[in-house]
């Protein structure tokens, strides 16, 4: 059965650790969707809210659901129909940025099958994630996809990825030999994807994905400047079933 889409206003906040200290937060909103019953906005509201099967993993000419579906084959995972919900940043005026999108893959009973957590960069890349969390969300991966200039690939990933409900509370931490050099987390509340929700979230945080994507770069700008060393970009090899 599907839930009918919702809004998340959100806070989001990064902190770094190690070698430096630095943290910032900001507000955003992202999208809480069934990949099978993506929103259709009145015509005026479109420019405010865009899905596009190519801002997300797989085949471009696809489907969400049937791209999903593929990668998970290859990790021996099928849901049987299972119902496939997503949170994300939609494209806004044409432009779209996900640091993470987040898929919530139940099997045909409905139970939380697995979560993929599709990770992208500011070079273009995408890597997936699979993650079985237990019963309070928590889940860890080894990290596999160069993210940040100043971070190399080593490292695990403690993830807490609970269902969305009427709060959303995500994080990811980022663990390395007895210490956590990252985290990020990301909470807010849950709003029904009704034209006046729509709009607010539109009007207080304009622009929301290029906002990100420009607070995100502003804060690398500010690391090069304190001298923080840069790590070379290994080269990143395609996971099948992604592109």
């Amino acid at each position: 059965m599907s839930a009918p889409a919702a809004i998340y206003r959100t806070s989001i906040a990064h902190v770094r650790r190690t070698p430096l200290k630095n943290a910032f937060t900001y507000r955003s909103y992202s999208w809480y969707v069934d990949v099978d019953h993506l929103p259709t906005l009145p015509r005026l509201l479109r420019p405010l809210a865009g899905f596009a099967v190519a801002d997300h993993l797989g085949d471009p000419d696809g489907t969400l659901r049937g791209n999903v579906e593929r990668f998970l084959a290859t990790r021996g995972i099928a849901l049987d129909g299972g119902r496939i919900t997503m949170l994300a940043s939609a494209r806004v005026f044409g432009y779209v940025f996900n640091p993470v999108s987040l898929y919530w893959c139940h099997n045909a009973a409905g139970e939380l099958r697995c979560v993929v957590a599709e990770v992208h960069n500011t070079y273009g890349e995408r890597h997936c994630y699979v993650l079985e969390p237990d019963d309070a969300g928590r889940a860890s991966v080894p990290k596999a996809h160069y993210v940040s200039p100043f971070n190399d690939v080593d490292g695990q990933y403690r993830m807490k990825l609970p269902e969305p409900g009427e709060r959303v509370a995500v994080s990811i931490v980022l663990e390395r030999e007895g210490h956590q050099p990252f985290i990020a987390t990301m909470d807010g509340d849950r709003r029904d994807a009704t034209v006046p929700n729509i709009l607010a979230a539109a009007l207080a945080v304009p622009l929301a994905p290029l906002r990100a994507s420009a607070q995100i770069r502003w804060q690398g700008l500010k690391l090069w400047a304190r001298r923080l060393p840069i790590i070379k970009r290994p080269h990143h090899p395609s996971q099948e079933a992604v592109q």
